[in-house]
């Protein structure tokens, strides 16, 4: 493993840490993944138990990590952070093929204020990172007030163009209220974007991956669990690292089948009923298993359409039990299709 320390911008002491592990002999591949580390501190600071900890635990599963100690203090005027961010997203750009990345698999995690600054990367930066991890995120017009007043407020700028996000908080945080990561969930939701959450029981604010060494309050036993579900997740949303390189991330968490550059069985009905008259006539198997269903309940077509319009075709597919190849042969057929969006 080697370590460098990058100066980003020595008049705001911003500073990125790069820690790059070997490719090749043994590994068999010449490529990682990497996450992009973003401490919180209230954009006063950036906290030492937010950064090296965190890098750790996601090396550990194989990925290049990289912590970015933004402009704080005297020099958090907004957008001072997220320029530092863009700097630091450009140079891993940059550096690619030196530091063995795959640039199109590097993820951010966020604490706090870096939650904030993740949040935002996901929704307005030029280089959004391919997934987002939101811990306990200052998202809402009070708190990043608080922290500076005229920030954005990430979850008022959720497209359908956001990272997708995996969202982490303790349900007692009086620090920054668990509403902040609920209503970014909401505006998730709202626009269709991929994510994920872990709402705790208990366990404050500042528990960074929760091991005894780093916290000072008291938490929920599950809470260090977030840190591995996150690395899970990751692995669905952009493929899982093997010896033998990437596996293919899985549809049904990575994207959001109707804002993709073409069709495929995780389009919802209601989508595909907008498409063409040759999209429509592909899901004859799933139509045909509808009106079965609809003549054995004494339901309307049109009105068992309208009910479960907002499902996926393949989760459709798989309710009116139309066999795995079938839906394959379906979804193949959709990928030769555009998607007609809007």
């Amino acid at each position: 493993m080697k370590q460098e320390i990058i100066n980003l911008n020595p008049g705001r002491n911003v500073t990125l840490t790069a820690y790059i592990q070997e490719v090749g002999g043994e590994y068999q591949f010449a490529k990682r993944p990497a996450i992009l580390v973003l401490p919180g501190g209230g954009y006063a600071m950036c906290s030492d138990r937010e950064a090296d900890p965190v890098a750790l635990a996601y090396m550990k599963a194989g990925y290049q990590a990289f912590i970015l100690r933004y402009s704080t203090g005297k020099n958090k005027t907004w957008p001072n952070p997220l320029e530092d961010y863009e700097q630091a997203m450009a140079l891993l750009q940059e550096r690619a093929e030196e530091w063995h990345l795959d640039s199109s698999r590097v993820a951010a995690v966020g604490f706090s204020a870096g939650g904030h600054l993740c949040a935002c990367a996901a929704t307005i930066a030029r280089h959004k990172p391919a997934a987002a991890i939101l811990v306990y995120p200052s998202i809402l017009k009070d708190i990043c007030d608080m922290c500076q007043p005229g920030m954005p407020q990430p979850n008022e700028h959720v497209t359908g163009e956001t990272s997708p996000c995996f969202l982490v908080a303790a349900r007692d945080d009086r620090t920054v209220d668990v509403k902040n990561s609920l209503m970014m969930q909401i505006a998730l939701a709202e626009k269709g974007v991929p994510f994920e959450s872990r709402i705790y029981s208990y366990g404050g604010h500042g528990f960074s991956t929760g091991e005894d060494w780093i916290i000072n309050n008291s938490l929920s036993p599950r809470i260090p669990h977030w840190v591995d579900d996150s690395i899970g997740w990751l692995k669905e949303t952009l493929g899982t690292l093997t010896m033998k390189g990437f596996s293919e991330p899985n549809i049904a968490v990575s994207i959001n089948g109707d804002t993709a550059p073409v069709l495929s069985v995780m389009c919802t009905l209601n989508h595909i009923r907008r498409q063409s008259g040759e999209a429509i006539s592909v899901l004859k198997p799933l139509f045909d298993g509808m009106q079965a269903v609809a003549d054995a309940r004494g339901f309307s077509m049109e009105g068992l359409m309208a009910a479960v319009g907002n499902n996926t075709v393949r989760e459709l597919m798989e309710m009116v039990q139309v066999d795995g190849e079938t839906i394959q042969k379906i979804d193949k057929a959709l990928h030769s299709m555009v998607n007609r969006i809007g």
